[in-house]
C-alpha cells in the first residue's frame, strides 16, 4: 500500500495491524503520529514537519512538503546551480519519492566528480618492511628484540585513502542498501563502489564532514559530499526481520529552513555583518536563563541586530504570540531596540510587518521568504532580506 500526504497533512481510514501501527511510529520517530482512527480497526496517520519517504513492511508512505520541489533542492544546499538539479525534480514531482531522487543526484554528482580522479593527498604510512622506505621509525624499530628485520619504516604515501573518499564510499555504501532505487542508478553505485576500492571500507558519522575544510584542492568534492551527508544523516535502515523490514529518510523542514536562510544571509552580508547562528546568551544576570537566537547580526563582534525563524506560521498567516515573545526576550537579552522573526511564506498570506512593544521600546519586524515561487524568486528575497538588515543596523546605532 501507497500513501502520500503533505507535511501537516493527516489521512484517517487507514487499515494497519497492532503490530504494523507500533512499527510504524518507531520507524518514524517525530516525524507522524500514528492514533485511532474514525473507524474500528483503522488509523489516523498525522504528518508532522518532516518530508520524505516511511517504509515498513509494505506500505510505503510518501510525505511531501508544501514548498515547490525546486525551492526544496535549492534549500539542500549542495553548492549545484538549479541547472545541476533539474531532472531530479522532475523525477521527484512524478514520483513524489524524494529518497529515489535524493540518492539519482548523488549517484549522478559523484560519478561526475570522480570522473576527474579520486583525489589523493599524502599521508604518513607506518609500516615493517623488508627494504628500507622512507626514514626509519627508531622508536618502533628498537621496541623488537632479535633479528631487526623487518625494518620499523615511516614514510610519506600519495594515496587516494582519504576521508572524503571514505565518506563517499560510506554513502554509496549505503544507498546500495534501499530497496526500489532505479537500475541506471544502482548500476552507477555499483561502478562508483568498484572506484573506490582502493578506499578503507570504514564506519564513518554523518557530522565528520564538519572537520572538513574546503580548498581549491577538494572544492569540486564539496557536492557530492553534501549530498553523501544528507544521506548519512537523515536515511535509517532498520534491520529486517524474516522478509519484513523497515527504513527511513525523513528531512526535518524547520531545520533545513533555518540553515538555508542562515547560510545565504550569511553569503550576502560577507564582508558588512557577520552572521552568527546558534549563539548563546543569558536573559537573566548571574548567567541565569540561556537561550540561543537563530541569528545574531554582529560588527566588530558587537551585536547590532537579532532575528529569529520560523518555517510554519499560523493558519491565518499571523504570527504566532510565542514567537513574538521569544524575539522580545532576545532584544532584551542582547539590549537591541529591534530584532527580526524570519518566516517562510507557503499557505499565502504575510504576518503584520512589524509591531512596537508597549513600555519597552522594542519594535519587532516580521520578514516573510517567499517559498512558493521560482528559486529566484527566493534568492531574491534573501537580497532584500541582507540589505533591510544591513540599513536597520546602520539606524539603530545613529549612522543612516
Amino acid at each position: 500500500m501507497k500513501l502520500t500526504l503533505h507535511e501537516y497533512e493527516s489521512i484517517d481510514g487507514v487499515e494497519l495491524s497492532d503490530a504494523q501501527a507500533h512499527k510504524l511510529q518507531v520507524a518514524a520517530g517525530n516525524a507522524l503520529t500514528v492514533g485511532i482512527g474514525s473507524a474500528e480497526g483503522t488509523r489516523v496517520l498525522r504528518a508532522h514537519e518532516y518530508v520524505g519517504a516511511l517504509v515498513v513492511d509494505d506500505l510505503h508512505i510518501l510525505i511531501r512538503p508544501k514548498i515547490k520541489p525546486d525551492n526544496l533542492f535549492l534549500m539542500l544546499e549542495v553548492g549545484l546551480p538549479p541547472q545541476a538539479w533539474r531532472s531530479e525534480v522532475f523525477e521527484y514531482e512524478t514520483s513524489s519519492d524524494l529518497l529515489r531522487s535524493i540518492i539519482a543526484f548523488f549517484a549522478r554528482t559523484t560519478e561526475t566528480v570522480v570522473a576527474r580522479g579520486l583525489l589523493r593527498s599524502y599521508q604518513e604510512m607506518e609500516e615493517r618492511l623488508v627494504a628500507l622506505r622512507g626514514r626509519i621509525d627508531m622508536q618502533a624499530q628498537f621496541k623488537a628484540v632479535g633479528v631487526k628485520t623487518p625494518v620499523a619504516c615511516r614514510f610519506d604515501e600519495f594515496t587516494s585513502d582519504v576521508f572524503e573518499n571514505r565518506y563517499l564510499r560510506a554513502a554509496v555504501r549505503l544507498s546500495l542498501r534501499v530497496p526500489g532505487v532505479l537500475p541506471e542508478d544502482r548500476q552507477r553505485l555499483m561502478r562508483l563502489l568498484a572506484g573506490f576500492e582502493g578506499v578503507a571500507d570504514v564506519p564513518v558519522r554523518a557530522d565528520d564532514l564538519n572537520s572538513v575544510v574546503f580548498t581549491r584542492l577538494n572544492q569540486h568534492y564539496e557536492p557530492a559530499l553534501r549530498l553523501a551527508h544528507l544521506l548519512l544523516a537523515h536515511l535509517t535502515l532498520m534491520d529486517q526481520q524474516g522478509e519484513t523490514g523497515a527504513s527511513s529518510f525523513l528531512l526535518d523542514m524547520n531545520d533545513l529552513f533555518e540553515r538555508f536562510v542562515e547560510h545565504r544571509l550569511g553569503r550576502a552580508l560577507r564582508g558588512r555583518l557577520e552572521v552568527a547562528g546558534q549563539l548563546g546568551t543569558h536573559l537573566a544576570f548571574g548567567q541565569q536563563v540561556w537561550m540561543k537566537p537563530d541569528l545574531r547580526f554582529q560588527r566588530l563582534g558587537t551585536d547590532v541586530f537579532v532575528g529569529d525563524i520560523k518555517y510554519k506560521l499560523t493558519a491565518d498567516a499571523r504570527g504566532r504570540s510565542s514567537d513574538y515573545y521569544q524575539l522580545l526576550a532576545y532584544t532584551t537579552a542582547l539590549e537591541l531596540p529591534e530584532g527580526v522573526l524570519i518566516y517562510a511564506l507557503v499557505d499565502g498570506g504575510r504576518p503584520e510587518r512589524s509591531v512596537k512593544v508597549k513600555h519597552a521600546g522594542k519594535t519587532l519586524h516580521t520578514f516573510a521568504i517567499d517559498l512558493t515561487g521560482g528559486v529566484d524568486d527566493a534568492d531574491n528575497a534573501i537580497e532584500e532580506l541582507a540589505d533591510w538588515i544591513w540599513a536597520r543596523s546602520f539606524q539603530q546605532i545613529g549612522l543612516s
